[in-house]
Parts: C-alpha cells; structure tokens; sequence
C-alpha cells in the first residue's frame, strides 16, 4: 500500500513519519528528493540557474538555497517557476523509489511524504492521504522557535504559501493531531499502525 503522508509547515509531519519508520513503513520524503534533483549535474538544477541566474548559485556549483528562498518565498510568480521545475522531477524520482519498493516488498506500508501533496493535486494518486494537524496559531509559534532569524511576518508569509491545514485537514483521509504531547502523537500513530497494516 502506498499513502501520502503531509501536512503544513512546522506541523510535525518528519516527526509522524519518523514514528512510522520506526514500525517498518519505508518512508519517501519529498524533501530529500528535491535536494537530490538540484545536485550539480542534474538536470532540475540547470533549469533553476537558467531560470533564476547565478544568484542563486554558489561559487562551487552547487544550489545558494538561502538566495533562492529569499527570491521565491517573496514573489509568488517566482515560485510557480520554481515549482514547475522541481516538482516535475521530484515527482517522477519519488515513483522510481516507490514502485521500486513496492515490486520489492509487496507487503510493506510505502508512505510518501510531501509537504505540497494537496496543492500539487496528487491526492489521486495514493490509496489515503494521511495529514499531520496542528491548529494554525501553533503552526506559527513552533515555525518561529524553530526558525528563530524569521520575523512573525515571514513565518506567516511562509504559512500562506501552503494551502490553510484547516482545509488540509477536511480532505484528509487519517489525521493525527500533533498538538499536543510527543506520546500523544505517538498513540495515535499506534492506533493508525495497528488499523491499517495489521488489519
């Protein structure tokens, strides 16, 4: 069984996907994957010099992620680009790997997990959908402990981009609330397990 695991940003969703791991889910993380595909020599990362210059490219090659983080999380046109070349090849990387697993261990959970799983529309392309939920409040209280350079403003901009967890939450097929404590989450990441992989 393969599943979409997400969320929104600063939502626990590594965290989820850890515990799942940690039960024998093999785990494909979308944001692995996109650092793979803007390696040098790939071809996702020429396009992004080609489409946003050298700016946001480091003196030995590689990515200036910061740069190109600041370029697109401030101009959403910017992003779109962004996004129509990276996700693309993020996509097509992650169903190597996942039907690689699969045709390896028919048996075994597959989760996918991808921050923009709704706003890239591919809820129709695993069997559930799993979201990791906060309320937005705490969504933007841990996004600023964890980034603490970021004002109050760019971790609301950040927020913003993703569509609201509210209505994430509402298409969800599962939810695991991750509000409240770690062995809260843990629970019902158990409950989750027990009902879908060993039922």
């Amino acid at each position: 069984m393969i599943i979409g695991l997400t969320g929104g940003i600063a939502c626990g969703k590594s965290t989820v996907g850890a515990m799942l791991a940690s039960r024998g889910a093999l785990l494909v993380d979308a944001d692995r994957v996109a650092r793979e595909v803007v390696l040098p020599g790939e071809p996702a990362l020429a396009a992004v010099a080609a489409a946003f210059g050298q700016a946001v490219m480091q003196e030995d090659g590689t990515l200036n992620r910061a740069k190109l983080g600041e370029t697109v999380f401030a101009d959403s046109d910017k992003l779109r680009t962004l996004e129509s070349i990276l996700h693309p090849a993020i996509r097509s990387r992650m169903w190597e790997q996942m039907n690689r697993a699969k045709a390896e261990e028919p048996g075994r959970l597959i989760v996918a997990d991808i921050p923009l799983l709704f706003e890239t529309n591919q809820q129709g392309l695993y069997e559930g959908v799993l979201v990791v939920y906060v309320p937005r409040e705490v969504q933007l209280a841990r996004l600023l402990l964890r980034n603490p350079g970021l004002t109050e403003a760019q971790a609301l901009q950040r927020i913003e981009t993703q569509m609201d967890i509210e209505r994430k939450k509402s298409l969800a097929d599962w939810v695991i609330d991750n509000s409240g404590t770690i062995e809260q989450t843990e629970r019902q990441v158990e409950t989750f397990w027990n009902g879908l992989v060993r039922a």
